[in-house]
């Protein structure tokens, strides 16, 4: 391995300010995840009332004490629910992550009843889509904490209704797939919400509690004038002894998820094999606070990114020399080899050519790619584009749209124009993709938009023989600048699911470990597909 040493110090006035805006900016982020346990606790005493747990001390009890929890999109919706930021309340209506249960690596979705009784949320949808592609893609158990009260009829949009089916095609995917669906039902399932439990291998309910019906008992009576109670309907004690929807009845919340672990408990698929030895980075985490200035357009080594992520900051550069404004090494996380690239300047010619190689011959070794996005998008100009800029690009989008190796985009600064793409942007399908809170995603930067409407502005004038407006100009000007610069904000991108979930960047290692460790676990796990799913007897 080459030792590249680091250059940078952390004690710098630069590195001082750039730590003390991303610090400023981790106490937002903390504040907004805060805010949505906040909203759904103040429902604790309705929950008692009812002999309940809230959906956080849910999930704690069904998850393995002192094991690690990688929580998924904690700011989906958030500004999606109402324009005023100071009242969204981010998550999406759901809590989501991949955690342990009995020792089994498992996805895990809770409805978050005590917000809107757990009401599906347009953004809370795509949060659930999102959670079932990855435990798809990474073979993971299912575990799913229901009590929702369906969609909010007084906010109904149709294409709410018809792309909710997916949520369902996608259990019986998983089912068919040989993957797990477990479903706790801790409180109602009405309309297509009973599907939930109908769509799973598992169901567990809760005596007095769990509801699951096509129609409740004000849509029976309006439609067929029937009068019926809920027990009658949907009731626990009804599906476990008449309809056979569920398979386990359970005195209360805990003796539920009791239950839950051991049914994971005795899926048998065990722990795997620990990963080899590691060292840990030369370098504390803690230094990467610093190392992203909050103005993007400062230069960053990159390099010195990496020797704060790997193991033993060991670091094989590939083709160092050549197009050196991409970054290609190779290195190892918790054990496992890994191929990094990133970005030291524009993506060029080289740099294209450089990254489409590296990507191969990690495709050739079956070694995980890691980008770290810090990138203003590809070479412009005469020169670059006579030198063939967009062939060469496209190569490089060919070698990470076909990559055959999982692929896990960290966003660390600048995610700008094409760049984005290149660097296997979210578009890009990786098998996950984190951001940092000091990361911003666009086409490209507000000024640029601005300027640019701005000289397509003044060509139009001048066409038709007219003089630009000053005072005008100026104020089109900040608006397209205010217009980019709002939307660029991560946490804007992240409430729009743009993310899989924005995380501290001390807590990169660990969470890029998680996810090599889950994708090692999902190579070697070997399932058991059906033409279907479970079919419910």
């Amino acid at each position: 391995m080459s030792h590249f040493e680091s250059c940078w110090n952390p004690a710098s006035p630069q590195a001082l300010q750039a730590r003390a805006a991303l610090l400023e900016r981790l106490v937002a982020l903390r504040a907004l995840e805060e805010r949505a346990a906040a909203a759904s606790a103040r429902s604790q005493a309705v929950f008692d009332k009812r002999g309940q747990l809230l959906p956080r001390q849910r999930v704690a009890l069904l998850l393995d004490p002192g094991r690690p929890w990688l929580p998924l999109a904690t700011l989906a919706g958030y500004g999606q629910d109402t324009p005023e930021l100071a009242r969204s309340v981010p998550g999406g209506g759901m809590i989501a992550g991949i955690g342990w249960v009995s020792g089994v690596r498992c996805m895990v979705v809770a409805s978050d009843s005590g917000i809107e009784a757990g009401a599906i949320q347009p953004m809370g949808l795509e949060k659930i889509l999102r959670v079932q592609e990855i435990a798809l893609q990474n073979k993971l158990p299912f575990v799913h904490l229901v009590e929702s009260a369906g969609a909010n009829l007084m906010r109904y949009r149709v294409e709410g209704f018809v792309h909710g089916g997916s949520l369902f095609r996608n259990l019986a995917r998983l089912s068919a797939a040989g993957i797990p669906v477990i479903t706790v039902q801790h409180g109602s399932g009405t309309a297509g919400g009973a599907y939930m439990p109908g769509l799973s291998d598992v169901v567990i309910m809760v005596r007095g509690r769990s509801r699951a019906f096509l129609a409740g008992p004000p849509l029976l009576q309006a439609a067929t004038g029937e009068i019926a109670t809920e027990e009658e309907l949907g009731g626990a004690e009804m599906h476990t002894q008449v309809s056979g929807l569920g398979e386990h009845l359970a005195e209360d919340d805990r003796e539920a998820l009791a239950l839950a672990r051991e049914v994971v408990a005795q899926l048998g698929w065990g722990v795997p094999e620990a990963p080899p030895a590691f060292a840990e980075p030369r370098y504390p985490a803690d230094e990467l606070l610093g190392l992203m200035s909050d103005d993007l357009r400062q230069p960053v080594d990159m390099r010195e990114l990496m020797l704060r992520l790997v193991d033993g900051s060991e670091l094989l550069q590939f083709k160092p020399l050549y197009g050196a404004a991409t970054v290609c090494a190779q290195a190892r996380i918790e054990g496992r080899p890994v191929g990094l690239i990133s970005n030291n300047g524009p993506i060029d010619v080289a740099g294209a050519n450089k990254a489409t190689h590296f990507i191969q011959w990690m495709c050739q070794l079956g070694h995980p790619l890691i980008y770290l996005q810090n990138t203003t998008g590809f070479m412009v100009g005469k020169d670059s584009e006579q030198g063939g800029m967009i062939k060469h690009g496209s190569k490089m989008i060919q070698a990470v749209s076909n990559a055959t190796v999982p692929q896990i985009t960290l966003q660390c600064g600048a995610s700008f124009g094409a760049g984005n793409y290149g660097m296997c942007g979210r578009g890009y399908a990786p098998r996950f993709l984190f951001t940092w809170p000091n990361a911003r995603t666009a086409v490209m930067g507000g000024a640029q938009a601005a300027r640019t409407m701005q000289i397509v502005a003044e060509a139009a004038l001048a066409r038709k023989g007219l003089a630009p407006d000053p005072v005008c100009a100026q104020a089109q000007f900040d608006q397209t600048v205010a217009l980019f610069e709002s939307q660029a904000d991560v946490f804007h991108t992240s409430g729009l699911l743009l993310d899989d979930g924005v995380i501290d960047p001390r807590d990169s290692r660990a969470v890029l470990a998680q996810c090599l460790a889950l994708c090692a676990e999902a190579e070697a796990r070997r399932l058991r597909p059906l033409q279907f799913g479970v079919a419910r007897m």
